[in-house]
């Protein structure tokens, strides 16, 4: 590929929301990521104390003034590894294939993990160190937000 074509290629690339796109063939390989390569972290939250509800002394009050009071949903405890992207989550290459992953397994750096699936681009989400499955937060083909917890690992 000549300096022309990869510089239409970058300009492409940069004018949709494509966070990482590869090419390969027999005599190279190109790889464009956009944006900074961040790990996240995610740590559980104490969850708050609420203090119980003063009692209402009239009727018709009592029945506007409660309000159900909201719990915190659970965050994943220990190291996780997120959603870079908006899109479908899927644990296999293929409806009838294997998981790529399963819980208890131990991967190695650059393993894919799983495919998140953004605008018909199926983006390889990989291992960036070795490290054991501990939980698979998400099912297969549901929608996930960007920063969603998709596994939960422990370093090996």
């Amino acid at each position: 590929m000549d300096i022309k074509d990869l510089k239409l290629l970058i300009k492409t690339i940069t004018e949709t929301d494509i966070s990482e796109f590869k090419i390969e063939n027999a005599e190279e390989k190109i790889v464009i990521r956009r944006g900074p390569k961040t790990e996240y972290v995610s740590v559980a939250a104490q969850a708050p104390m609420y203090a119980a509800a003063p009692q209402a002394t009239m009727a018709a009050p009592a029945a506007a003034s409660a309000a159900p009071v909201a719990t915190a949903a659970a965050a994943p405890a220990g190291e996780t590894i997120n959603s870079p992207i908006v899109g479908s989550f899927y644990r296999a290459p293929a409806p009838d294939a294997a998981p790529y992953v399963e819980v208890g397994q131990i991967v190695e750096k650059g393993q894919t993990l799983c495919i998140v699936e953004a605008m018909k681009l199926m983006n390889e989400i990989e291992a960036e160190f070795r490290c054991k499955i501990v939980q698979i937060c998400k099912e297969n083909a549901q929608a996930v937000e960007f920063g969603d917890p998709l596994f939960v690992i422990e370093r090996a």
